[in-house]
């Protein structure tokens, strides 16, 4: 419970015909951890006379691009499904979001599944191909419209048919968009360019620009244009338009919205194959996934003319499980080597085995880094702790309720269908209730908003509340209580370090890493003990002379900068006042904010009465949010920075099963 799971290896030999159905079975059932065995093969030199590296499947390539295309079908589909408008359906999405749907599948050996994908592949793509290529036709079209009515209408001033402008043999025309300040300057050289010009304009809608129309003989049309070009000119093209401005402006907008009409027929369609088809496409896109992962694997096996090896871990509580596994799928013919690990040669990979209820804290560990197969896994306490930190942080019992309620709503909304939602909405849950519990002790709900809006004396305090704790009257007992908090969490640290380095053989650092400052503690305590009861005696010369002995330890293990390491750990200890740091400022904003909201009521005339609600919720949701994300990221630093610290070694793997992820499907109803 407290270290990670026990780990067994596996060394598996089978006949190359019962290999496919090894793999499936395995795959299936998420027990084994395969190792790639094909880079020792190579460089083995006595592996490599009985054995040779596997290759992965010859359909591999296949599934591949089928996965490929489904992909994109699965995307296309996706982005065509009807969608409920408006803030209400997306309010029930996160607070009830529906089940996954899962698809009933049947298991199918790599070419059958080829075929059922080709198969439905092609016949979705009967019906969405020539949708998409009308809709692209469509866009096309209204492209080509959309410019047409740009250029109309900047030149709905000028009464001609705007297919006498286009090139001809002798003459161009170039029309166009000009500011009025290079409108000036390209007037100015004309005089230079040519006289065989003729220059029409009207002033744009838009303000400060010219629409001109220059018609010119082709032989000096570059050099014009050239000359405009420099001036950012923004050139209309009218190429195949024909008919007056006016004209061609009601003929574009009639065709535009004809082909919006039937852009939404044709997208109606397409919503009601997504609805047929997207579920189903869903579910092919899973199996091929799986089936590519399963051909993948085989890379990583070794072979001989009619045998394959392969090799894994394995939890030693699923250990009887994945030998029946291996069992049933060869038929019996198989062998399997079951050892223990060596745990300093191997690198093993570590699965966390913890309580139910401390499950959700495994991710803040994997967060950091993996434990070390043989040091202690600090998830359980972690699980009691950080709630705790969390709640200290907050000490507030109105804000605990809200994350509590907004945990419960992301635990049974979100969380149904993930796993990492419900683990968050689980420890919010749990952080909400200490802030409240703690809140309720040092006197804080919402602020000060039942003494100040409700009892009308702020002078009272909640009938929960422990005098001696009270967070607005004795903030020092609340540091003396935090620092005790953290030099108890730290010792917590210390002594599992020592007893990871103990169990590993290195005593030497356990005494100079974790029991030198016991010892320095045993010293500071007999020392104030000593001073404090006895006002001096032989328990304040014990301490001192306690404490002269950890000093000499730090320097005999750790050099003269051991000396430098207490005030390391003194600022260890100090960081722990955040604790009290964090606490007064959320009870402080919030009393702050009821302030205001009874200055406004009380001083602002007539509006007052509805700017204090708008205030106060404002103000006090601003502060939850703030606060509760101050509280969850001390809480998780006074782990990973101070605690952690004392004894984690990390650096491990995380185990990973050889599993068929199925979310959008299932086998013949498991």
């Amino acid at each position: 419970m407290f270290k990670p799971a026990r780990m067994k290896k596996l060394r598996i030999i089978t006949l190359d015909k019962y290999a496919d159905s090894a793999v499936s079975s395995l795959h299936e059932s998420g027990l084994v951890q395969i190792e790639d065995i094909s880079e020792r093969i190579q460089q083995d030199a006595e592996w490599r006379q009985i054995l040779k590296p596997s290759s992965t499947s010859p359909f591999t390539g296949k599934i591949s691009s089928l996965l490929m295309k489904t992909s994109g079908t699965v995307d296309f589909l996706k982005s065509m499904a009807r969608k409920e408008k408006g803030i209400l359906p997306l309010v029930k999405g996160f607070i009830s979001p529906p089940p996954i749907k899962k698809v009933e599948v049947e298991a199918l050996d790599t070419q059958e599944l080829i075929q059922k994908a080709e198969k439905v592949l092609g016949e979705v793509e009967s019906k969405t191909k020539p949708l998409e290529e009308k809709i692209n036709q469509l866009d096309s079209r209204k492209t080509e419209l959309e410019n047409a009515l740009r250029v109309a209408r900047n030149l709905s001033n000028f009464n001609v048919d705007l297919g006498l402008l286009e090139e001809s043999d002798y003459v161009s025309v170039i029309a166009g968009k000009l500011s009025l300040e290079s409108y000036d300057k390209f007037m100015g050289n004309l005089k230079d360019l040519t006289d065989e010009i003729v220059v029409f304009d009207q002033d744009s809608e838009s303000k400060g620009f010219k629409i001109l129309v220059v018609v010119t003989v082709n032989k000096h049309a570059e050099e014009v244009l050239s000359q405009l070009r420099k001036m950012e000119f923004e050139r209309f093209e009218f190429s195949g338009l024909s008919g007056k401005p006016d004209e061609l402006i009601g003929k574009s907008q009639s065709e535009l919205e004809s082909i919006a009409r039937e852009k939404e027929s044709i997208l109606n369609q397409l919503a009601d194959i997504s609805a047929e088809w997207f579920e189903e496409l869903r579910a092919l896109k899973e199996e091929l996934e799986i089936e590519k992962q399963r051909n993948e694997v085989f890379s990583s096996f070794g072979e001989t003319e009619k045998t394959v090896l392969f090799e894994g871990w394995v939890p030693e509580k699923k250990l009887k499980n994945a030998l029946l596994t291996i069992d049933t799928s060869t038929e019996g013919h198989s062998i399997v080597d079951v050892t223990d690990p060596d745990v300093e040669k191997d690198e093993i990979p570590v699965q966390l085995d913890n309580p139910k209820f401390a499950k959700p804290y495994e991710m803040f560990v994997h967060m950091y880094s993996p434990p070390n197969y043989r040091e202690v896994d600090p998830t359980i306490l972690m699980a009691f702790v950080f709630p705790f930190f969390f709640g200290f942080c907050l000490t507030e019992a109105g804000y605990g309720i809200a994350d509590a309620l907004i945990g419960y709503i992301i635990f049974r909304g979100l969380g149904r269908n993930s796993k990492t939602m419900a683990n968050m909405g689980l420890i919010m849950i749990a952080c909400g209730v200490w802030a409240v519990i703690l809140g309720l002790v040092t006197n804080s709900f919402i602020g000060d908003f039942f003494p100040r809006f409700i009892w009308g004396d702020t002078a009272m305090a909640l009938p929960t509340t422990i005098p001696s704790i009270n967070s607005f009257a004795h903030p020092e007992n609340i540091l003396i209580i935090a620092i005790l908090v953290g030099v108890i969490h730290l010792n917590l640290g210390l002594a599992i370090g020592a007893y990871n380095n103990i169990v590993r053989g290195d005593i030497k650092e356990a005494l100079g890493a974790q029991i030198v400052w016991f010892i320095l503690e045993a010293g500071v305590v007999l020392l104030a003990l000593g001073y404090l009861l006895l006002g001096g005696g032989i328990l304040m010369y014990a301490g001192i002379g306690v404490l002269v002995l950890s000093l000499i330890m730090l320097v005999y293990f750790n050099g003269m900068f051991g000396i430098m390491d207490v005030s390391g750990f003194l600022g260890n200890v100090l960081s722990y006042a955040r604790l009290l740091a964090l606490c007064l400022s959320t009870g402080g904003i919030a009393m702050t904010v009821n302030i205001l909201t009874g200055i406004c009521a009380e001083m602002i005339p007539l509006i007052g009465i509805v700017i204090a609600p708008i205030v106060f919720v404002g103000g006090q949701i601003a502060n939850l949010a703030f606060q509760t994300l101050g509280a969850f990221i001390n809480a998780l630093r006074l782990h990973y920075v101070e605690f952690f610290a004392q004894f984690y070694i990390g650096g491990s793997q995380k185990f990973k099963a050889f599993r068929a992820k199925r979310k959008f499907t299932n086998i013949g109803g498991k």
